[in-house]
């Protein structure tokens, strides 16, 4: 895992290495859409690309060295945290990279995604807008599902745990036996050592062009929305942590991607990301 001391520099090794060590490869399918003789839906791809770089403490400076798509980034981030399961999250409409691509994107008529992340940020709540019937507590093989909540409830009571992870590719999306789309992200860690709160983001595969930067921005802005909770917390309550969160900083970002890659027909733009 390589160490960088700004994120810009990891996005300019990441596309260095895409034009020197990428390899053609065609995965047959792209959300949904026959690759077979389309050129410029193929990828260049290289495998397991790392990286460790500090995250800043403001959403300002983090912006300024990341430069995810802005507004849209932080807006979405916003759905992701705010608590409700949205399915579609409204910022989908303006995502830069959407081309209204609901049929090959989407499920019951073109209403729904396969997923969402405040869906899986948030699984105990009860999605009611998309249609589907959830029990009023959602189980899993023997316990009633976690959240971000849970998540952050576990840091507060348990500072220096080894269990905070928020997991996003659930059991459903095991073999894509339902035919759609499944989540790129595999999950998030956070551990807390030193005062600084580390956060691991893994993710199965990475689309340079179209999603490195804003990855990389909402998997930061995490920690940081993790420790600013922590800290309102645990300064209200008689917790454990208090006392420990309100000097804690955010730390590194291991990033790790299984797959990092863009399509043939996104080279040109390979300069400008």
């Amino acid at each position: 895992m390589t160490r960088f001391y700004h994120f810009r520099e990891a996005v300019a090794d990441v596309r260095k290495q895409l034009k020197t060590e990428g390899v053609i490869v065609d995965t047959g399918r792209w959300q949904g859409v026959p690759t077979n003789g389309k050129p410029d839906l193929m990828t260049n791809e290289i495998l397991n690309w790392s990286c460790t770089v500090p995250i800043p403490t403001s959403i300002s400076g983090l912006q300024m060295d990341v430069h995810p798509n802005l507004p849209w980034a932080e807006d979405h981030f916003q759905e992701r945290v705010g608590g409700v399961p949205m399915n579609p999250d409204p910022s989908y409409e303006y995502w830069p990279w959407w081309k209204g691509q609901a049929q090959a994107s989407m499920v019951a008529d073109g209403q729904v995604f396969t997923h969402t992340y405040s869906e899986r940020f948030w699984p105990k709540e009860d999605p009611s807008q998309d249609g589907f019937d959830y029990p009023e507590q959602r189980m899993g093989i023997r316990y009633v599902y976690g959240d971000l909540n849970d998540v952050i409830d576990l840091l507060a009571r348990d500072p220096y745990t080894r269990q905070a992870y928020l997991p996003i590719f659930f059991p459903e999306d095991t073999g894509a036996v339902h035919g759609g789309r499944i989540p790129c992200t595999l999950g998030y860690h956070f551990m807390l050592r030193d005062n600084y709160l580390h956060t691991w983001y893994e993710i199965r595969s990475c689309d340079f062009v179209r999603h490195l930067r804003d990855d990389l921005y909402m998997a930061a802005r995490l920690c940081q929305h993790v420790l600013i909770q922590l800290y309102d917390n645990t300064r209200s309550v008689d917790n454990p942590g208090t006392g420990i969160w309100e000097n804690a900083q955010p730390g590194n970002l291991h990033f790790l991607a299984h797959s990092l890659h863009y399509h043939q027909g996104d080279a040109h733009l390979l300069g400008e990301i």
